[in-house]
This record gives structure tokens, C-alpha cells and sequence, in this order.
């Protein structure tokens, strides 16, 4: 009797052994360690608000205290305010009309309070930044600032304000004021406005790498034209696109100093990955790759930190100087009207043709670096693409052809503006928008002439992985565009807010 107690003893144990590891391998629903199932990314038109006709929604902010949308208004130069808690249902408040003291270029909320960019009627002079109450819209102040405020954003912590102020010339280019950038310390009240003429000195070895100082008789501090912030995790440091002149400026907030100018260097459209379309009369629309540079110029940068590394993001729409004043200033030519070194182009001939390169426009003040005028190379505007950076301005990724290709596989009726903007700078991607949703960073692309957004997985920023291509009918222009979480949402779900600014409306998609 003793060995057979023995062995039902042991049979008895190595079940219940036997039945926990089943349980382990089946599960329960309750093991802490199973992985979540990746967040669900599926952004949909939820609806929308006319503000006005054009120009009436350029650049849209949000307060998630009062669930008010401020948006920037410049068809009659004030700032429109929507109650939108119920977003089918918003509400128009009173307007923002600034007291008649300027036109407003962008706005930013924090903490309650609302920030203004405000470019004095007479674009030369100074701007402001005014302060308002977001509960009551009443004005709280206002700060001075450089020539043009562009773009005004606050730092994630809510102490710093940081105005890109762009000193663009007059149509005669007889009257350049600085670019310049303005910081305000919200806790002592306290505003700066720095310019970059400590960066003379470095013109030369800038401009080898790409930077460009290039209006008449300008120094670089009267060239370059802030465009666009983008301000860290910590609120310590700002990175502010310099768009004509081909850079980004490296700003330490708490010193008020600019630390560094990156110049972003070229883009090789004859390599595999970097094709263009480049006519707009070949009754056809072909992806091929051809002897010729884009400037990246961006206009819109974000900032991500993802792994513990930083990056900026930048939308690579591209811009030249028209100034037909007298003297004025023009540096846009078509490759058919200039002269091309017969060394450098054997085949110039058909090159210029304009089913070839010959409508593509170019700037005149690269590619000629003897001055006999006979090109040797072919700068135009833009990368058409978007382009991932290190915060130290070293490139992680360029996104290549895609935009050009994805729209042309996804919705060839309006690639490239319905082809007409072949040759200028193509879809034109104007804004960028970085959203975490989950484990899952977003990245939203604004085409300004293809009236669309498109969606990027940019979690391994090494390797984004396209996710969707975003457009409503009746849209036109987006020019800015704005992420509300979920935790801060009106509808309690992830929004992206598109300001389209040709058609005056803003849309709302919802993840």
C-alpha cells in the first residue's frame, strides 16, 4: 500500500503541474506581461467650419480649457473664435479684431492664454505679440517684436513665447530690415529680439554647405528671413527655419542666443529615389530623374523625441524672391530662357525644351559660379519631400520621390496641382504635425497645392512607413495643420485640424 500512495501522490502532482503550464500557454486574459495590440490609426472626415473666403483660415490653435479654436483670419485681419465642445455643432464667438494696429499671422495657447503674431500694416516696421484671456478674450499685453512676425509658438512648458519675425524687404528691396527672432519669458515679462549678424563672420564657410546670402546689397543678417519655429521637449531650445536662405537656426531659449545656423545642402534630382516631373506642357506625368538640384527651403518644421533622441522634421515646399519694384529684385528664371554650358549640358538643346526641362523654374543666382552666363548647374526650388533631421541638422531621412509618387498612384487627378505645378515646386508640402498615438509617433504632411494631408508611421524615424493619404472635397490650400491628442479632445478621440487657407474653412478628422 505504501508504493502505490507513492505513485498516486506523484500522478497526482505532475497534473496539477501539467494543467499551470497549459494555463500559461492558453492564458487567461489577464497576463500582465501579454503585449497590447498596436493603437488603431484611421483618421476620418468628422466635420468642419467656414470661416470665411480666402485667406480667412491660415493657421488654427486650440485650448483645451475652454475648448475654444482660435484661427487667424487675414481676410479681414482678425483672429476667429469657435466654441467647439460640440464639434458638429461649434459655436462662433466674438472675433479678435487687434484694435486696428495689424494683420495677424499666427496664434498659440497656452495655460489660458492665447498669443497673437501681429505684422504692423507698414511690413518693414516692428510687429507685436498680443496676450489675450482665453475664458474671457479680454487683452491681458503685448510684447514688441522683430520686422513681420511670422510664426508665434509657446514652449511645451508655457514659459517661453517665440516669434519667427521674417524682415522681408519692400517691393523695391530698397528698405531690407533683419530677420530677426523674439523670446518672451512669461514669468518676469521679460521679451528679447536677437538677429544673426554675430554670424558675418561665417558667411563664406556657410555658403559653402549650401546656405544662401543672396539679395542685393544684404549682409546676412539683413538676408535671412526666420519662417517657422519648432521648440524641444524640455523648453530649452528652438530651431527656426530660415526658408529663402536654405537653413535652420539652433536658438537657446533660457540664454537668448543663437547657438548655431545648419545650412541643409542640396538635393541630387539625377539619382534613383529623387525623380521629378518636371513639365507641365508634356501632356503626360512621368516620374524621371534629371541633372538638376532642389534647395530644400523649408517652411514648417516639428519637433519629436522619440527613443530618447531628438529630431526636427521639416516640410520642404521651397521659395523664391519676386520683388518687381524699381529696383526690385527677381531670381526666377525657366530653364528655357537661360544659357546652358554646352560642357557642362551636352545635350542643352533638348534639355531645353519644355517638354523636358525646359518650364522648370530655377533660381539664377546658383549655378554660374564664373559669371559668364552659361549655367553650369540647375538649382530650383524645393525638395518636394519631407526630410527628418538630428538636432544637430545631420539628415536621418528623406522621404525622395514618394509624395510625388504616392499621390500619383493614390490620386493622379490632382498630382502635382492636376500637373500644373510640374514646373514649380509639385505638390508644394507646406506644413508638418507630429501626434503619439499609443506607442505610435504620427507624422501628417500638408501638400498645399494637392490639397491633401498625407499620414506617416515615423516611430523607426530611420524608416517612416506611409499610412493614408487625408482630403475632403471642397478643400483648398492647407496651410496649417494642428494634432489634439485625445486626452485634451473635444470628442474625447485623436483630431487632426486642417486650416485651408484658399477655401476659408477648417476640417477635423477624427482617429
Amino acid at each position: 500500500m505504501k508504493n502505490t500512495t507513492n505513485w498516486a501522490l506523484l500522478a497526482f502532482l505532475f497534473f496539477t503541474f501539467s494543467c499551470s503550464k497549459l494555463d500559461d500557454f492558453i492564458g487567461d486574459g489577464h497576463d500582465d506581461d501579454t503585449p497590447e495590440a498596436p493603437v488603431s490609426v484611421d483618421f476620418r472626415f468628422r466635420a468642419s467650419i467656414q470661416v470665411g473666403g480666402e485667406g480667412a483660415a491660415e493657421i488654427s490653435a486650440f485650448d483645451p480649457l475652454t475648448n475654444k479654436l482660435f484661427v487667424v483670419n487675414v481676410e479681414v485681419d482678425e483672429v476667429s473664435v469657435f466654441d467647439i465642445t460640440d464639434i458638429d455643432n461649434p459655436i462662433k464667438r466674438p472675433s479678435l479684431t487687434l484694435n486696428g494696429v495689424g494683420k495677424p499671422n499666427s496664434v498659440s495657447v497656452s495655460n489660458g492664454k492665447l498669443a497673437v503674431a501681429v505684422e504692423a500694416f507698414d511690413k518693414q516696421a516692428n510687429g507685436y505679440i498680443k496676450i489675450y484671456d482665453t475664458e474671457t478674450l479680454t487683452f491681458l499685453t503685448a510684447y514688441g517684436t522683430g520686422a513681420l512676425p511670422d510664426m508665434v509658438t509657446f514652449s511645451p512648458d508655457g514659459k517661453y513665447l517665440v516669434s519667427a519675425n521674417e524682415g522681408e524687404p519692400n517691393n523695391d528691396y530698397t528698405n531690407d530690415p533683419y530677420g530677426s527672432i523674439t523670446i518672451v519669458n512669461i514669468d518676469d515679462s521679460s521679451a528679447s529680439t536677437i538677429s544673426f549678424s554675430g554670424f558675418e563672420s561665417q558667411l563664406n564657410a556657410l555658403k559653402e554647405k549650401g546656405f544662401r546670402v543672396f539679395g542685393p546689397n544684404a549682409s546676412l543678417a539683413m538676408d535671412v528671413e526666420p519662417e517657422y519655429v519648432a521648440v524641444s521637449e524640455d523648453s530649452k531650445t528652438a530651431w527656426v527655419t530660415l526658408q529663402e536662405n536654405n537653413g535652420v537656426a539652433k536658438v537657446n531659449l533660457e540664454a537668448a542666443v543663437i547657438e548655431a545656423i545648419y545650412p541643409l545642402g542640396f538635393k541630387d534630382h539625377s539619382l534613383p529615389g529623387n525623380e521629378i516631373d518636371p513639365s507641365n506642357k508634356d501632356d503626360q506625368m512621368v516620374l524621371a530623374n534629371y541633372p538638376v538640384f532642389g534647395i530644400y527651403q523649408p517652411d514648417a518644421i516639428a519637433y519629436v523625441m522619440i527613443n530618447g533622441s531628438e529630431y526636427i522634421i521639416s516640410a520642404n515646399e521651397g521659395d523664391a524672391r519676386e520683388y518687381e519694384g524699381n529696383p526690385g529684385f527677381v531670381e526666377e528664371e525657366r530653364i528655357k530662357d537661360i544659357l546652358l554650358d554646352s560642357i557642362a549640358f551636352p545635350n542643352y538643346a533638348e534639355l531645353q525644351e519644355e517638354e523636358v526641362l525646359g518650364r522648370l523654374k530655377i533660381t539664377t543666382t546658383l549655378g554660374d559660379p564664373d559669371g559668364d552666363g552659361f549655367f553650369n548647374q540647375l538649382f530650383s526650388y524645393g525638395a518636394r519631400s519631407f526630410t527628418i533631421w538630428t538636432a544637430d541638422g545631420a539628415m536621418v531621412y528623406d522621404s525622395g520621390s514618394e509624395i510625388a509618387r504616392k499621390t500619383l498612384e493614390l490620386t493622379p487627378d490632382v498630382f502635382n496641382g492636376g500637373d500644373s505645378r510640374s514646373d514649380d515646386k509639385g505638390a508644394e508640402p507646406e506644413s508638418v504635425e507630429v501626434l503619439k498615438v499609443g506607442d505610435r509617433y504620427l507624422l501628417f504632411v500638408g501638400l498645399e497645392r494637392n490639397d491633401q494631408v498625407m499620414v506617416y508611421d515615423i516611430s523607426d524615424p530611420s524608416s517612416p512607413k506611409f499610412l493614408d493619404l487625408l482630403s475632403n472635397a471642397g478643400d483648398e490650400g492647407p496651410e496649417g495643420l494642428l494634432a489634439i491628442p485625445a486626452a485634451e479632445s473635444p470628442t474625447g478621440k485623436d483630431l487632426l485640424v486642417v486650416s485651408n487657407e484658399d477655401t476659408g474653412g477648417v476640417t477635423f478628422y477624427e482617429n
